[in-house]
Parts: C-alpha cells; sequence; structure tokens
C-alpha cells in the first residue's frame, strides 16, 4: 500500500488544497520570499513552516532529540519516497495547538492512532493511510507510458521538504531523514528562532545551490482580516457615537477602552476624533481590499489546480494523430529537429570563439 506516491509540486495553492482535502479548516500556505521579520508579519500567526532544498549527503553534529522524550510531538521517520511533502504538512498540523488549528476527524483520529508509535511506525502509518495517500497522488501527474522508477544516483537532483515547528514553549526542526526532531531552541518568538536556523543551512549551500523554496502554513488570511474588520468597525461605531454627542452639543465622557480591544482609546476632542475617524475608515478600505485580493488568489489558484490534474493526453494524442492524417506531422517534427539542429551548431559556434 505504501507504493506510487507521485512528487507534488512546491507551490502555496497545491499545498493549500491538500490541507483543505486532509479537512482542515482556516489554514492556508503562503510562499516566503525574505527570512526578515518584516516578511512575517503579514502573515501571523505562523502555525509552522516548510523548507524545500536540494538534498545532498552530509554529516550534521547538531544533536537529535529522543522522538520518545517528547511523547506529544509528532515526528515521523519519512520511509517512503515522494512522501517529504505532505509529511512535512502533517508534521505542522498535526503539532499545532488544538485550539489554533481545526485539523478535522480525519487527522485527528490519525493522530490519536499512532500517538503512541515511534517515528518508524508512524512513518509506515502515513504510508498506509489510503485518504492521505489519495489526497497527496491527487495531483499525480498523467503519463502517455508507464516509466519504471529508479533509484536516485549522486548525479540526479533530489529535493527535500523539511517542517520547523513551535511546540510547548520549544521550536524544532523536524526532518523525516534525520533519527528525530533537532531542537533549535526555546522562546515565545519561535521565528525568530527558526529564522536564522534557516539562514544558515541556505548558507551551507550558497556556493553550489540557489534553489530554496520556504513556504508558512498560516491561518486563512480572510478569517484574519474579518476578525480585524469586526474590531475596526466597532471602533468605528463609537467614535461615531461620541462624536454626534459632541457635535449635538453633549460633553464627552473620559477616553474609556473595550475590555475586548484595550490597544485603542477614544480620544475625547472633536478634532481627534475625527482624525481617528479617517485612520479607522483607512483601515477598513484596506481590509476589503485585502479580502477581495485574497478571494481572487483562491479562485486563480482552483483554477490552476484544475489544469494541473486534467489529463491532456487524450487532447495531445488525438492532435497527433490529425497531423498524421493530414500528413503534417513530418514536416513539424523535421522544422523541429532543425531548429534544435542549429540551436546546438550556434552554441557550439560560440563557444569555440570564445576560446
Amino acid at each position: 500500500m505504501a507504493d506510487n506516491w507521485c512528487t507534488i509540486e512546491s507551490d502555496p495553492g497545491v499545498f493549500t488544497e491538500v490541507i483543505e482535502n486532509f479537512g482542515v479548516e482556516g489554514v492556508q500556505v503562503e510562499e516566503v520570499y525574505d527570512l526578515d521579520s518584516a516578511s512575517f508579519a503579514p502573515l501571523e500567526p505562523v502555525h509552522g513552516l516548510v523548507f524545500l532544498f536540494k538534498w545532498k549527503q552530509e554529516q550534521d553534529s547538531r544533536p537529535v532529540t529522543d522522538a520518545m522524550a517528547e511523547p506529544d510531538l509528532f515526528f515521523a521517520s519519512q520511509v517512503i519516497t515522494n512522501a517529504c511533502a505532505t509529511q512535512a504538512l502533517l508534521s505542522i498540523l498535526l503539532n499545532a495547538p488544538s485550539d489554533k488549528v481545526e485539523i478535522g476527524p480525519t487527522l485527528r483520529e490519525f493522530k490519536s492512532f499512532t500517538s503512541q508509535f515511534p517515528p518508524d511506525l508512524k512513518g509506515l502509518a502515513i504510508s498506509n493511510s489510503d485518504t492521505i495517500r489519495q489526497v497527496h497522488n491527487s495531483f499525480s501527474r498523467q503519463e502517455p507510458f508507464v516509466i519504471e522508477e529508479t533509484k536516485a544516483t549522486e548525479k540526479d537532483d533530489v529535493y527535500h521538504f523539511i517542517a520547523y515547528v513551535p511546540f510547548n514553549g520549544k521550536v524544532y526542526e523536524l526532518d523525516g531523514l534525520k533519527p528525530g526532531p533537532i531542537l533549535l531552541g526555546e522562546g515565545e518568538d519561535w521565528l525568530s528562532i527558526a529564522r536564522p536556523a534557516i539562514q544558515a543551512r541556505i548558507e551551507r549551500y550558497a556556493s553550489s545551490e540557489i534553489r530554496f523554496n520556504l513556504m508558512a502554513v498560516i491561518k486563512n488570511r480572510t478569517l484574519v482580516a474579518q476578525g480585524k474588520t469586526e474590531r475596526h468597525q466597532r471602533r468605528l461605531d463609537h467614535i461615531k457615537a461620541r462624536l454626534e454627542l459632541l457635535e449635538t452639543g453633549g460633553t464627552a465622557p473620559p477616553p474609556t477602552s473595550d475590555e475586548d480591544d484595550p490597544a485603542f482609546a477614544l480620544a475625547t476632542t472633536a478634532d481627534e476624533l475625527r482624525q481617528q475617524q479617517a485612520e479607522e475608515a483607512s483601515t477598513l478600505d484596506d481590509l476589503k481590499r485585502l479580502i477581495d485580493d485574497e478571494k481572487r488568489k483562491f479562485t486563480a489558484w482552483k483554477e490552476e489546480n484544475v489544469r494541473r490534474k486534467h489529463n491532456y493526453i487524450p487532447f495531445v494524442m488525438g492532435l497527433l494523430r490529425v497531423l498524421a492524417e493530414k500528413g503534417k506531422l513530418k514536416g513539424m517534427v523535421d522544422a523541429a529537429n532543425k531548429k534544435v539542429a542549429d540551436a546546438r551548431a550556434a552554441a557550439s559556434a560560440a563557444t569555440s570563439k570564445a576560446n
């Protein structure tokens, strides 16, 4: 049952749909292009990070934590090829606090079932889960021929996903190819601990590799924006009420704060209230634009994923058949071969001239 796990594209739209199909609610994935703190601020809260890099055999002197010594931390050994993307996502989702992430019945049952398993058996449980494998393989590419899989050699480019997660005040690197979790540090600001670790890994490969990808598993941005919209609308309502009181000749009470919004205090003068009113109205406009942008982005992701999953092979084969019947296929193939030969000749001439 552990056979035939496809490779899946490192793309936030793909990973978000995988998470949704697991039954997880209110979570999405966003690509991160910079490791500075300002890049993460708009994504808060961040549940975990998925890092993709070109894997190579190397010595790692960092101490490994005994996974069984931290029994509530979900850590699984990777026992099947191509499963590391889904395994990295599971490492984040199954270690997220239940009050922050609703993982749904499928993953909740899986987490409960494997809670006492050692890492190798957890890895086997992932590979043997029909639901997890089917969700993962929903992004498999259609191939016109059955291609025999071969073991990667040192000359092949092999890419690997790992996860960075906060757990019980600690920060871990979870790599299924390692014998256990790697403790990076402790602290409430977990990203300030994870970011230098990722930067150090990038710098180790900087001389020979530039292809990396970092994605954040975060709370759904529309839900975050909707919560902020409610808070700022309440502020605006309070401002309007006090401003109307002043404009009708009433006396404004002393500044007060909302128990649910202690960072905000109403002004007492009409000018200050108008300034607050303009600021809150501007913030609400920004949040509305963000919600609209997120709707368009999710629509685009769904359209792209439909194209990724669609089987174009019958169309291509039909087109080739029609071209052959009309006697046009051979001429197109010959023209393509000539174009390739000309390009190679030009490249060879340029190389000879440079030398």
